[in-house]
């Protein structure tokens, strides 16, 4: 997406496992692309909970919606594991998007792509049961990070599946001790691995769950 010039304006960030580099409320100086890595996106809720805005990974951006208009950062971005990010200011961003329609028209679709993502997964989620939620959250976790040895390739804390279904960590520990008993799970430690995806994908098939990724 971004073109020739502006990739050679950027800055090169390492951060270490749960450095945080993106404060929510601070002012936006610019966005970051993730070169390696994997990022956890969130935003603070009502009493001060952290809701889990999505993870992202390797050729994603982080921080891209507080650039326009925006003063402050709506989000915080925190590294899951060791990362490398490149950072763009947003006066080379500026300067790119007035200067290169090309990278201007490839932006607007890739904002236009986000808004309807996130419309369609507020609407669903709107719809679904708490169990729902987390297989939801299973499947997006399972389908974006893939295997590693049999495994789910993300291993999260219970607290983080919570923060990213809208529930609590409880619940996602109830839930989590049904789908083992069900044979649709099994876990060790952190790690889960998903025995039967096809029948988690059944049980939300109305949710659309594939529109998140």
């Amino acid at each position: 997406m971004f073109d020739n010039r502006l990739s050679q304006s950027n800055t090169v960030l390492k951060c270490k496992k749960g450095q945080q580099f993106i404060i929510e409320g601070a002012p936006v100086n610019g966005l970051f692309f993730i070169k390696s890595g994997t990022v956890k996106v969130f935003r603070t809720g009502i009493n001060g909970r952290e809701q889990i805005v999505r993870f992202a990974k390797p050729c994603e951006i982080i921080g891209h919606r507080g650039f326009g208009t925006q003063e402050y950062y709506s989000i915080g971005a925190i590294a899951l594991q060791d990362s490398e990010l490149h950072y763009f200011s947003k006066e080379h961003l500026q300067e790119a998007l007035l200067e290169n329609p090309k990278f201007t028209y490839d932006m607007m679709l890739f904002y236009a792509n986000e808004l309807n993502r996130s419309e369609n997964k507020v609407k669903s989620i709107s719809q679904m049961t708490v169990r729902e939620r987390v297989i939801d959250t299973l499947l997006y976790i399972h389908r974006k990070f893939g295997d590693l040895l049999g495994y789910i390739n993300l291993p999260l804390s219970r607290k983080e599946y919570a923060d990213y279904a809208g529930t609590t960590e409880e619940q996602v520990i109830r839930i989590f001790s049904a789908l083992k008993k069900e044979g649709l799970i099994t876990t060790r430690g952190k790690k889960i691995s998903i025995v039967n995806v096809s029948k988690l994908k059944t049980e939300i098939s109305e949710h659309n769950y594939f529109l998140d990724t």
